[in-house]
């Protein structure tokens, strides 16, 4: 099909819908058409649909509330938004998914006697985390859980979880978890995470384990929370149940795919090279060599056979090294997310749910979704002067200050107007008493809130802020 036939089918059920006549069978006509030309036509960024430069085809999904019913309702268009969700703008998308996740939250009925209560010591952070956690049914898993630390001194830190303290045990384990230190994971030359083909010779456990890291890569997405954890794409089609082909190798190994890529095109006699149906594993020092082929030990490589060597040898290393921890963490993982949920959302889109915008706190998207109490007001003298230390502290040291207040290094995926409860600073101590002065700001994760006292200057309170996100203090400080 050409583009010109493209476009006249374009244009014409673009008359049909300003018409009034458009129908269902000339929308899923089209649809088919895009799909089949999508890998030379479409300019996907987000959800965002561009037609050789012509008019957006998304507009026909801006209305959320038909969206809305596209998925969750058993409809005509639901079956539309399926067939090419890439339609739909990417923030549509994720109101349908926080929406899902929403309704799967509030029909798990769970009172405050019911809610799963542990204690974690930070010092044995993953172990503790896993012995009890990972008991969970998958019920347990979808109700509130609430944790309390225990510090270096064998003590209960001080606070209650109303939902913050959760949220820094989140953060703090799947960076625990998913360290290549800890041996469960490793990194591409990108620093991307996959799984460590490996993990069985560093862990016993390391299939449960790769089940229990599912389940908490899937409690922190069900719980609305973002972690910082960069995936390779190629790992992130697991979560799509996707198989893995030649082309996506450059996300794990570009080399080997420039290598693969040369065999491809060699033009001389291949079986020279000496090449033979084996690949050769080596983890830990350890070099095993694995055959491709039943007999490929014997088999040499020659031009005859070359492109059946080279997918073999991607197959290998994206799909079958890791296929026993992919299968487990996929386990765990849908346990909370169907994959029915994430089908709408493309690799780079899922990253983006996981993880956030890798852009910078958006100071100004904070401000004007912030409350004030307690004597404070947006046109404050002081309140002037803590949005200007803010703007002027290090991407890092703001990342620090949010997770100091909500418990989380990282904002709502769609902005603070959803973050609940709404960030709130209240003045701390008594006015004109100097000693309330020079005490540190302290936070309540749980309601979002900022006690800050009144600071005589914007040095002043620089100072006291930073050595308060900072400190590291767990939960102690407050």
């Amino acid at each position: 099909m050409s583009r010109l036939e493209l476009g006249l089918g374009y244009l014409n059920f673009s008359h049909s819908c300003k018409t009034g006549t458009a129908d269902y069978h000339s929308l899923l006509q089209v649809i088919s058409i895009l799909k089949k030309l999508r890998a030379k036509i479409l300019c996907l960024k987000y959800g965002c649909l561009c037609f050789f430069g012509l008019i957006e085809m998304s507009f026909i999904f801006y209305d959320y509330a038909y969206v809305f019913q596209a998925i969750l309702g058993n409809t005509r268009a639901s079956e539309i938004i399926k067939l090419a969700p890439f339609l739909a703008p990417f923030t549509s998308r994720v109101k349908i998914f926080t929406s899902q996740l929403t309704c799967s939250r509030q029909s798990t009925s769970h009172s405050a006697l019911t809610r799963q209560r542990f204690k974690i010591r930070r010092s044995r952070l993953l172990e503790d985390a896993f012995d009890q956690l990972s008991l969970l049914s998958e019920e347990d898993l979808k109700g509130p859980i609430r944790v309390s630390f225990i510090n270096e001194h064998g003590e209960e830190e001080v606070g209650i979880d109303g939902g913050g303290i959760f949220k820094d045990f989140m953060e703090n384990i799947t960076r625990a978890a998913f360290d290549v230190q800890y041996g469960l994971f490793k990194e591409t030359a990108d620093h991307l995470l996959y799984p460590n083909p490996g993990s069985g010779l560093v862990h016993e456990l390391h299939l449960q384990y790769f089940h229990f890291l599912g389940s908490l890569l899937g409690k922190a997405m069900y719980e609305g929370i973002l972690v910082d954890l960069p995936f390779a794409t190629f790992f992130l089609s697991k979560l799509k149940q996707k198989y893995n082909f030649l082309n996506d190798l450059p996300s794990l190994d570009p080399e080997l795919y420039r290598h693969l890529l040369f065999l491809k095109h060699y033009n001389g006699d291949i079986s020279e090279l000496e090449l033979y149906f084996v690949i050769v594993n080596n983890e830990y020092g350890e070099q095993c060599e694995e055959e491709l082929l039943p007999g490929g030990r014997h088999m040499r490589v020659t031009n005859d056979n070359v492109i059946t060597f080279i997918h073999l040898v991607a197959n290998h290393r994206l799909n079958y090294q890791i296929r026993a921890q992919s299968t487990h963490f996929l386990r765990g993982f849908q346990q909370l997310i169907p994959k029915d949920w994430i089908d709408m959302f493309n690799e780079h889109e899922i990253q983006v749910l996981i993880s956030g915008s890798l852009e910078s706190l958006d100071i100004d998207d904070l401000r004007s979704n912030t409350n004030y109490s307690a004597g404070y007001h947006p046109d404050h003298e002081l309140i002037e002067m803590f949005w200007e230390v803010l703007k002027s502290l290090s991407s890092d040291n703001q990342k620090k200050f949010l997770k100091f207040v909500t418990g989380c290094s990282r904002g709502p995926l769609l902005g603070f107007q959803y973050l609940e409860p709404k960030f709130c600073i209240q003045r701390a101590g008594v006015p004109g008493l100097e000693e309330h002065a020079d005490r540190l700001p302290t936070s309540a994760t749980c309601m979002n809130l900022l006690k800050l006292p009144p600071y005589k200057s914007k040095e002043q309170m620089q100072t006291k802020l930073l050595y308060a996100i900072n400190s590291e203090a767990g939960f102690d400080l407050s």
